[in-house]
């Protein structure tokens, strides 16, 4: 196994993977959590520190203009690498510039520069993702998956910890994003290294092809809907036991937030990498589907280790192995759900359908927070940690569902095709489109809300239609899919 796992770092594609992978996490910390620091130590008010958590929509609304990058080459190094080089110039750009500006006077420009490097960097995503899809082989990507996380984590570990400890003991903040902005140069380095993907592979013809077909392709394929609320409940358990963790040792355990900080951050970032790279050499001997069901079992399982903390006395080394399970778990199944959505590209339009893959997949994370909140409060945090480990089980159900059409695809490198229900299937694509179109101008209005441009009161109502809109397609077109399957195994 030893001599396995080194073999994983000595291609020059895998050293590419890390650095590029590097590369997509660094800028996110320094337009949030580093920059929230800064502007908190320069004492700006706590709204408006929170109106500047608005630029990472970004991050959720990538899908957008993910087809422009999938229709357009750029003249310099091909349509993945071209796109990737300019993002990264782009960001070194915007990085090191937002170093000659202080919170305190020119709060408008950070603000800019923030939107800039969030824009920048979400479209870096969206090309890395689509490399990382395009030039890796169904055997491959297990392991890339976890070296790419490997590379985020680090950078997130640098750009979040690191930087503030710099800023704070040696650098300043200005200097420490000058430092931060210098270490895109070995990424753009890789950049110019990395191998294109085969010119095989069909660009598409106009824009509106790459925004219908992808679309198109992906809603043709047989249980395609089954697969969408797979991405959604795969990680849901696991986001569950996340989104109040810290919350949780502190206030429910009772733990001091220093050890927390040591125990949770520090061990639980080493658990999330080791698991990642040890799920990555797992699945060059599993299938994905039997990778994803091992890994799936233990995110749930994991999560156990936090209802023994809640119903036992604190001790600080039931919290280590609680911590290190759990985020071990979580990052053996990151590098298969990973691996999962690479292999669910087409990757004629591999940009869009990742940038919408990866944006599902967000929602669970994104929104469990609220729920999480009221369920603490109305069972208290046994009951809740308690549910968690059953919230992992629809996605273990629909991974059981979905077995065939995995396999299939894995197998085959295509997609099966789906005939049944034609206009039924119409119906539930057109009710998400519609709970889309909702949410985005629900966002609109709350971000007009927030700057005081306009002051309209039923935003909330339209987010109520579009989740209803939203949801309800996907479960309607799940739904289908299920009688569809059910139709073909009785012929």
């Amino acid at each position: 196994m030893a001599n396995q796992y080194l073999r994983i770092f000595q291609q020059p594609k895998s050293a590419i993977l890390l650095i590029l992978g590097f590369a997509s996490g660094l800028p996110l910390a320094l337009t949030s959590g580093t920059l929230q620091a800064w502007m908190t130590v320069e004492n700006i008010d706590l709204k408006t520190i929170g109106f500047f958590s608005l630029v990472g929509q970004a991050y959720v609304f990538k899908f957008l203009w993910s087809p422009v990058m999938d229709r357009y080459t750029p003249p310099l190094l091909g349509r993945r690498r071209g796109w990737l080089l300019i993002t990264q110039v782009l960001l070194l750009i915007a990085i090191a510039a937002m170093g000659f500006l202080e919170p305190g006077t020119q709060l408008r420009w950070m603000a800019a520069l923030a939107v800039i490097i969030a824009f920048c960097s979400a479209s870096q995503d969206i090309v890395f993702d689509a490399w990382k899809t395009d030039v890796l082989s169904a055997e491959e990507r297990g392991t890339g998956a976890a070296i790419s996380v490997l590379g985020y984590r680090l950078a997130m570990l640098v750009s979040g910890g690191l930087a503030l400890w710099l800023a704070d003991r040696y650098l300043g903040w200005q200097a420490t994003y000058w430092l931060m902005a210098a270490l895109l140069v070995p990424c753009i380095i890789a950049t110019l290294l990395a191998p294109e993907p085969t010119d095989a592979i069909p660009v598409p013809r106009s824009l509106e092809q790459a925004v219908v077909a992808p679309l198109r392709d992906f809603f043709g394929r047989n249980n395609a809907w089954l697969i969408l609320l797979l991405i959604v409940m795969y990680k849901l358990g696991d986001a569950f036991a996340m989104s109040l963790t810290t919350t949780f040792l502190i206030r429910g355990v009772g733990f001091d937030a220093g050890e927390v900080g040591v125990v949770n951050k520090t061990l639980g970032l080493f658990a999330t990498i080791l698991g990642a790279l040890y799920g990555g050499v797992l699945m060059q001997r599993l299938t994905l589907f039997r990778a994803l069901l091992i890994f799936g079992i233990l995110q749930g399982v994991s999560n156990a280790g936090y209802w023994l903390l809640s119903i036992t006395d604190k001790q600080m080394f039931s919290m280590a192995a609680a911590v290190f399970f759990e985020n071990l778990c979580g990052g053996m199944g990151t590098a298969a759900f990973v691996a999962l959505l690479m292999t669910l590209c087409n990757k004629s339009f591999s940009a869009t359908q990742f940038a919408l893959l990866s944006a599902l997949s967000a929602v669970g994370r994104v929104y469990v927070g609220p729920i999480a909140g009221w369920f603490v409060e109305a069972h208290g945090w046994p009951t809740f940690y308690l549910f968690s480990v059953f919230a992992a089980v629809p996605g273990i159900l629909l991974l059981l569902v979905c077995k065939s059409t995995l396999e299939y695809t894995q197998q085959t490198e295509s997609f099966m095709p789906r005939s049944e229900f034609t206009s039924a299937y119409r119906f539930a694509l057109r009710a998400l489109t519609l709970g889309c179109a909702l949410l985005a101008i629900w966002l609109v209005i709350l971000i007009t809300n927030s700057t005081g441009l306009t002051n309209w009161a039923f935003n909330l109502q339209i987010l109520e239609w579009g989740a209803v809109f939203a949801i309800g397609g996907v479960v309607f077109g799940g739904l289908l899919d299920y009688l569809a399957l059910r139709k073909t195994a009785l012929l």
